[in-house]
């Protein structure tokens, strides 16, 4: 196996959490977020006769992680699909049902290491930042052709950026001069457009407007809508889930679909609640759970993520 080019975010505690629903025999979980393979490799070598489903939409990351599983022989598939695509994946496979599944949320080591892909504001390269490079529009190309005002909706609604509009007007002005290409260019015009006073705090200004770039090209927040309640509708019985954000967007959305996976439908007023007005999901964390200090000063990339997980108790009916 290749050595591992980065270190997994919570690596042991998603293995722990997930353990109870992977112990038995024949039991399959999916790693959502393929990226490179750290996860996978994991519950691979934890539990010996589980079957893994590795999705990514990276061809890169699955080839890398290909690599890193060869030696896991057929207890590894790796399908080339986004996870919003799970059901028809699982359907392809003939697989009903899964026991366990993990999202790692957001761009992936890999997407962040490459200059050339666009991800990072540190380091002046091509505005692409799509996590599938051979489909859809680049940040370039929303750049060079949204109005003024979609680029602020973007903005503000997936950056959670204060100055949006102000943003957004100067990226139209310095688009008319010419089209942009490169990130350095954008990172200066964005440092321009936010006051002084805010610049000083917060680390770089421009991460807000990378971030919402990111989310738009790749639809990231419309695949999670879709994805979250497809994969606890796959889960079995005493199936577990377990979901790592990185921004407050995609937490706040894991946290309303667990949460009403989690909560009963009866009237609060009923003696007995029913079977099918109970709730299907228990959840398995308080809250959203952090990175402990020592795994922060490891891996400066678990400093923003939030873990929350929850296991199938009741079946449709």
């Amino acid at each position: 196996m290749t050595a591992p080019a980065h270190i997994p975010v919570l690596l042991e505690r998603c293995v722990e959490l997930l353990a109870p629903a992977l112990e038995a025999p024949g039991a399959v979980v999916v790693d959502a977020t393929l990226g490179m393979g750290g996860h996978s490799e994991a519950l691979l070598k934890t539990f010996p006769e589980v079957h893994l489903i590795g999705l990514d939409r990276d061809p890169e990351a699955l080839e890398r992680s290909g690599a890193r599983l060869a030696g896991f022989g057929e207890r590894a598939t790796l399908v080339h699909a986004v996870y919003d695509e799970l059901p028809d994946v699982l359907a392809r496979l003939g697989i009903e049902r899964i026991d366990g599944i993990l999202f790692d949320l957001g761009v992936s080591s890999l997407q962040l290491d490459r200059a050339d892909r666009g991800f990072a504001y540190a380091q002046d390269a091509p505005l692409d930042m799509r996590m599938d490079p051979t489909v859809g529009i680049t940040a370039a190309g929303i750049l060079n052709s949204y109005t003024a005002g979609d680029l602020a909706r973007i903005l503000r609604d997936f950056g959670e950026e204060r100055f949006a509009r102000r943003v957004a007007d100067a990226i139209v002005r310095e688009r008319e001069k010419e089209p942009f290409t490169n990130s350095a260019r954008l990172v200066d015009i964005v440092r321009t457009a936010i006051p002084a006073a805010t610049r000083r705090t917060g680390g770089n200004p421009s991460k807000r407007t990378f971030q919402a770039l990111r989310i738009e090209v790749n639809g990231e927040l419309a695949v999670l809508e879709r994805a979250l309640p497809a994969a606890v509708k796959a889960l079995a019985l005493h199936g577990r889930i377990a979901v790592m954000s990185y921004h407050s967007l995609e937490d706040r959305m894991t946290k309303r679909v667990l949460a009403a996976g989690a909560a009963s439908k009866a009237p609060p007023d009923l003696p007995i609640v029913p079977e099918d007005l109970q709730p299907r999901l228990k959840l398995l964390t308080r809250g959203s759970e952090k990175a402990s200090e020592h795994e922060n000063a490891v891996n400066p990339r678990a400093a923003s993520v939030r873990l929350r997980a929850a296991e199938r108790v009741r079946e449709d009916l």
